[in-house]
């Protein structure tokens, strides 16, 4: 019998006698076919990505990948799931970013509104951690809270990584003693 004559035979498992039903399941099993078509229908959405790409919105476009696997990474956190669409491109090419809108951040409709909140939330003030209370650095131009690491060139133990204000461009090196040296 075909593959197909073994599942119709099987959808009518209880009609058989025990001995044609242990016969069939033997043979069912060496074929390594499912038992009924209850548990092929749930295999087979167990094998497939379960993710219609027509359920998903676009909420953040990013010329840096980093940035967007960021903006994930934080979205995951709060329990949303998303996706990364146009990575590898850019990776093979970051002039390829602006032609095709940069890497894309995508999420199921239904979670696209709480995703956004949770991606547009302030950068905090301070925050607990295990050592203790960490107060986030601010410009010392004006003051913003939206600083980090400027690039730098590659040079061999660089004292203290620049640091930038996403906001108004200013760079400064922080001094060990907290004081710090606005350079732009």
């Amino acid at each position: 019998m075909s593959d197909d004559e073994l599942r119709a035979l099987a959808a009518d498992l209880d009609d058989l006698t025990d001995e044609a039903r242990d016969t069939l399941r033997a043979e069912l099993a060496r074929r390594k076919l499912p038992e009924r078509a209850e548990e092929e229908a749930s295999a087979a959405d167990a094998n497939t990505d379960s993710i219609d790409p027509a359920t998903l919105e676009t909420i953040g476009q990013f010329r840096d990948l980093q940035d967007a696997d960021l903006a994930k990474g934080l979205l995951e956190s709060a329990g949303i799931e998303c996706f990364i669409a146009d990575d590898n491109l850019v990776r093979m090419d970051w002039f390829y970013s602006n032609a095709v809108g940069g890497v894309k951040l995508l999420v199921r409709r239904q979670d696209a509104e709480e995703a956004i909140q949770i991606l547009e939330q302030p950068i905090p003030e301070s925050f607990e951690s295990d050592t203790g209370e960490y107060e986030q650095p601010r410009c010392p131009k004006c003051g913003s809270l939206d600083v980090g690491a400027d690039q730098v060139e590659l040079t061999p133990f660089p004292p203290q990584p620049p640091q930038k204000c996403f906001t108004c461009g200013a760079r400064w090196i922080d001094e060990p003693d907290d004081s710090a040296t606005t350079h732009n």
